[in-house]
């Protein structure tokens, strides 16, 4: 068969840009296809002058486009959209809104956005959040994270982000760690230095990471909370009505009543708590034995004291035993439910099965159906 420009432009339709994770052709970054005997030339329109992932989208192209019949050479020439170019793609990327709309507010959205929560610091929340993600990601879902404890953010580290977000004008593409799509503050904070923000300006950076951050087309979001029942936990309720509470726990008392409160704010902000996850249960020594060094019975507690005042059965959705590969996973960029085998990854799997065998309810949103 002849060596064509439709085959080439086939081809280019398997090659998706690592970012957006949608085909380079549907984002209009394929600007030209010329073919000279066996030579092809590709030009790619970046989104923007330094992308991190340019040497990627290039592999790949030079990837497909070599193994067409006939193809002996393939040169990759990249170029920038211009300002027309990107105000084009950021409409498309927007479902044809040209401004930026919280997607996972509307009324037709199918995210399960579920925020992690806690009474107190040190209990384990961003790697339960960290490791929850890709535990879920594992089990064939899209799913985004949103570091939202601005002031402790810790998720780029504990998922591997290497790469920034790219800017495209006033949408935010954000990086992709582990097939997980990410964003902190802590991406846009130099090194070492503290966030010091007061209310108004927390709640402004929660709307932009949620309506200008490109999510895309996601099936989970995961929100890491600060601990406590402060500024970031209202405006979630305010910006995001449908969310839902995971709260978690230790053991010890002291942590168990202090993360009770943290799952009794939804009565006012009349959101769902799903469960309530118990992190750091026990130790387990050589001889098979469980050494309780925080004590016990906290995340039952927690989960029966928030049945009682809410009225539904918020269920403890496990007890994630002291995990020495865990701390290490998470210290490494690298989740332990990533490689899995040890108890600490196998109960967070079993959280994020049970989370991910949830049916997405359809009521109050759109079918798309008409009655002939």
């Amino acid at each position: 068969m002849p060596l064509t420009l439709d085959a080439v432009r086939a081809v280019l339709a398997e090659v998706i840009d690592p970012e957006i994770r949608r085909p380079i052709t549907d984002l209009d970054m394929v600007r030209s296809v010329d073919i000279e005997g066996g030579d092809v030339v590709v030009g790619i329109d970046l989104t923007t002058q330094g992308c991190p992932l340019r040497d990627v989208i290039t592999r790949d192209v030079t990837e497909k486009v070599s193994g067409l019949e006939g193809v002996s050479n393939v040169r990759v020439e990249m170029g920038v959209m211009n300002d027309e170019q990107k105000a084009a793609l950021r409409t498309k990327l927007r479902g044809g809104t040209p401004e930026p709309v919280i997607p996972f507010a509307q009324p037709g959205s199918l995210t399960r956005v579920y925020a992690i929560t806690s009474g107190k610091g040190g209990v384990g929340k961003s790697s339960v959040t960290a490791n929850l993600a890709v535990a879920l990601k594992n089990q064939g879902l899209k799913v985004g994270v949103l570091d939202a404890d601005i002031y402790g953010f810790s998720i780029p580290r504990m998922l591997g982000v290497e790469n920034p977000p790219t800017k495209l004008d006033d949408m935010i593409i954000p990086p992709v760690a582990d097939g997980v799509k990410v964003i902190s503050i802590g991406m846009f904070a130099a090194p070492g230095t503290p966030v010091i923000w007061r209310g108004p300006m927390l709640h402004r950076a929660m709307q932009q990471f949620l309506g200008d951050v490109f999510w895309g087309d996601l099936d989970v979001l995961l929100l890491d909370l600060p601990p406590g029942t402060g500024d970031i936990a209202i405006s979630v309720a305010q910006l995001l009505p449908n969310s839902e509470i995971i709260v978690v726990t230790t053991p010890q008392v002291a942590a168990a009543e202090v993360a009770q409160r943290a799952g009794i704010i939804s009565a006012q902000t009349r959101q769902h708590v799903v469960g309530v996850v118990e992190n750091m249960s026990y130790l387990e020594l050589p001889d098979g034995s469980r050494q309780e060094i925080f004590g016990t019975g906290g995340g039952e507690e927690v989960s029966h004291s928030l049945s009682v005042e809410l009225g539904y059965e918020v269920p403890l959705l496990a007890q994630i035993p002291i995990d020495i590969a865990l701390r290490e996973g998470s210290d490494k960029g690298r989740p332990v439910v990533a490689d899995g085998g040890t108890p600490g990854a196998e109960a967070l799997t079993k959280v994020a099965e049970a989370l991910a065998s949830r049916a997405r309810g359809l009521a109050g949103r759109p079918l798309g159906v008409t009655p002939k």
